[in-house]
């Protein structure tokens, strides 16, 4: 309970500095909201029901789907990241890990409250948006189950995303570099944001099981859709992100151990 109130306190400072000025953090929000729709565009004239009816297999309302799903747990991934994108220079190469270490408390969650990208919860509401829309056009209809079942894989696909990320910035305490090696895998995610099956055999792999960016939005996305084939990696979403959790867990803190402060 002590750590919760500590953190709670790093999330109401952050917020009140935030909100300082309303205007701006509510434009931001609608910007946020458009960059995420935007997608949707790429979708629809690919897919436009005339030329093009499905992708092997995959019609617009799946793929809508799928990519409306991605929000919700990429919102949240968002939310909580901002200070893993440039943590190796930040934190590393200036320093400010110093501080971090001084404190009593969790280094990596010190790392993550310290600040918030608070405009990505608009994605959110665009995500609930699309897969409703596309819900509807599929003939889906949400029990209490599937609503915890979509509760559930989305807090699970922003862990997922969150240890990922998590991992790489613990490479930064072995060498250092400005830049780090995240800013690929970024790039990476869109690819989660689609049906696994239209990319070839390699890439699939990757998704599945090296970067397992496939278990955020397309495998707990197929219990909606039913798609049989995919019933086991689906359910097995909660359990990859427990295994990415430990992974991270593990990297973080051995990274840790081998931080030996800036010089000059």
């Amino acid at each position: 309970m002590k750590a919760f109130r500590l953190y709670s306190a790093y999330f109401a400072q952050f917020l009140k500095s935030r909100l300082a000025y309303k205007g701006d953090f509510i434009a931001s929000l609608i910007g946020t909201a458009f960059i995420g729709a935007g997608g949707l565009l790429f979708i629809v004239f690919l897919i436009d029901g005339e030329s093009v009816k499905a992708i092997k297999g995959w019609t617009r309302s799946e793929v809508l789907f799928i990519y409306g799903y991605s929000l919700l747990a990429t919102a949240i991934f968002s939310t909580l990241a901002p200070n893993l994108y440039n943590f190796a220079d930040r934190y590393i190469i200036q320093g400010e890990f110093d501080r971090v270490l001084l404190r009593p408390l969790n280094s990596l969650c010190q790392v993550l409250f310290e600040s918030f990208n608070l405009e990505s919860l608009a994605n959110i509401f665009v995500g609930l948006g699309v897969v409703l829309y596309a819900g509807g056009q599929l003939g889906i209809t949400l029990s209490v189950i599937d609503v915890v079942w979509l509760l559930v894989s989305a807090l699970s696909g922003a862990v997922i995303l969150l240890s990922v990320f998590v991992f790489l910035c613990s490479l930064s305490f072995h060498w250092e570099d400005k830049v780090g090696i995240a800013p690929p895998f970024y790039n990476m995610i869109n690819f989660g944001r689609y049906p696994l099956p239209i990319f070839n055999n390699l890439i699939q792999f990757v998704l599945s099981w090296v970067v397992p960016f496939g278990f955020v939005a397309f495998y707990p996305a197929t219990h909606f859709l039913g798609r049989e084939e995919f019933r086991a990696y689906c359910y097995g979403t909660p359990l990859m992100a427990l295994a990415c959790l430990m992974v991270a867990s593990v990297g973080w803190q051995f990274g840790v151990s081998r931080y030996s402060s800036t010089g000059n």
